[in-house]
């Protein structure tokens, strides 16, 4: 009888250890599981097609988006409410493969880059349940194909490569076919925006193609009368100045410095223009600028590159834009953000972010024909309103609306294109559809 007491001591003994490691066991799996979710990273790129291979740009991009992980996560801005957006992971030869050329995130073209990465780290902005989304975010870099004889972006790779991701996201997603698209966001930072070229007769005749027609663009082009080139739902955006730039020029050459040039301009500006295809670049008036001011002791006019041509930008009381091939140019964002007055001569010029930047109060805007007057007009307001106008211009909220930081800051230039997108709710499976039930 004791022998077979001791035998179901034993039995229980060894049930209640079991007992004990199979519940130590679950709690720990409970608790690593919950750890991963709720700290899961933010991949580019789950599903790759053709054998895509990590590489050191995804890396890059990836640390970019998660060196802050263990912060505090920024909240939801009130201004926005409960907007969602979703952004699609594609395979890495849209967009991270190009990033393996550093040019590629720091250029003029470069908003595409730095709104996706501000978009992934806008935490309680973004969303992973693309069923609660109101917008969908498709990141394809198409500025970074570089071309080796001169250095350009060359885009005529830019509508196979959209097409293709769109091909492929309305295979695997129902979204892009529920609504053709239309609360689907691209960006397309090209002189002449979707329609993906650098002249503009040539953009014209190819015009937006029919896949991206219904959804919403984010442009740097705009102009304020019908244009083929930006009838679709749009947003214009302005040019990618990397924000660091203006940041360590600031440190060398304050705001409020002594600026010793009163009207500054580098850039091309051909002597003999010439004629491509029936067009002169920038309609010739950067050659009237050359031909009538070169010399004159107000105008610091040059025609060559100079890498610290920012130093010069923060020296001058007026720094001239004139239109090149497109009307816009990156000079508006770093006039603005260095402090001198932009002179923006191209005639129906549409400017980004107008009801955060006032450009009819920190800006001075003069007719292409009108070029020849540029003298006169300077000297007049140098002498009336400069001081209001350079005080409406220093304003740091101003500068601050026009560059595209890594994570998103309130007022920037991120910010302002989701205020852009918060009027455009209307476009909203999710709520359309909550609205009529």
């Amino acid at each position: 009888m004791r022998t077979l007491h001791k035998g179901r001591q034993s039995e229980k003994s060894l049930f209640f250890k079991y007992y004990k490691w199979v519940l130590w066991f679950s709690f720990t799996l409970y608790f690593l599981t919950s750890f991963f979710i709720t700290n899961k990273p933010l991949p580019l790129s789950k599903a790759r097609v053709s054998g895509s291979k990590s590489s050191l740009a995804s890396r890059v991009l990836f640390e970019s988006v998660n060196k802050t992980r263990h912060k505090s996560k920024p909240k939801n801005p009130a201004a926005f409410k409960d907007l969602k957006i979703f952004i699609y992971e594609l395979p890495s030869e849209y967009n991270e493969d190009w990033l393996s050329n550093k040019r590629c995130s720091n250029h003029l073209f470069a908003s595409e880059v730095a709104i996706h990465r501000a978009l992934m780290n806008t935490y309680d902005l973004r969303t992973f349940d693309p069923y609660e989304a109101d917008f969908f975010f498709v990141p394809v870099y198409v500025s970074c194909n570089f071309s080796t004889v001169n250095g350009f972006p060359a885009i005529g790779h830019a509508r196979s490569l959209i097409s293709s991701a769109i091909q492929l996201i309305s295979s695997n997603y129902p979204f892009w076919n529920r609504t053709q698209g239309s609360d689907h966001i691209f960006v397309a930072s090209h002189d002449y925006g979707a329609c993906f070229h650098a002249m503009e007769d040539r953009a014209i005749d190819d015009g937006i193609p029919d896949f991206m027609k219904n959804s919403i663009i984010l442009q740097t082009f705009g102009v304020n009368y019908k244009h083929p080139c930006q009838d679709v739902e749009h947003v214009v955006i302005p040019p990618y100045i990397p924000p660091e730039s203006v940041r360590n020029t600031l440190e060398k050459y304050p705001l409020t410095g002594n600026r010793d040039i009163m009207v500054f301009f580098r850039g091309k500006m051909e002597v003999h223009p010439k004629n491509v295809s029936g067009k002169f670049y920038g309609k010739k008036v950067r050659t009237e600028i050359w031909r009538r001011y070169n010399g004159d002791q107000r105008f610091y006019l040059q025609r060559q590159r100079f890498a610290g041509y920012q130093s010069e930008i923060v020296r001058s009381v007026f720094c001239l834009c004139p239109l090149g091939w497109a009307p816009w140019s990156p000079r508006l964002v770093e006039s603005v953000a260095l402090g001198c007055v932009p002179v923006i001569i191209a005639d129906g010029i549409q400017l980004p972010f107008p009801s955060a930047v006032k450009w009819s109060e920190i800006s001075l805007t003069v007719a292409e024909r009108d070029v020849g007057k540029l003298g006169r007009i300077l000297e007049h307001v140098a002498k009336t309103n400069l001081s209001t106008i350079q005080k409406n211009l220093w304003d740091p909220a101003v500068s601050k609306a026009l560059l595209f930081n890594d994570h998103m800051q309130e007022g920037d230039a991120t910010w302002q294109v989701l205020e852009s997108l918060y009027k455009k709710l209307d476009r909203s499976y999710k709520r359309l559809r909550v609205s009529s039930q």
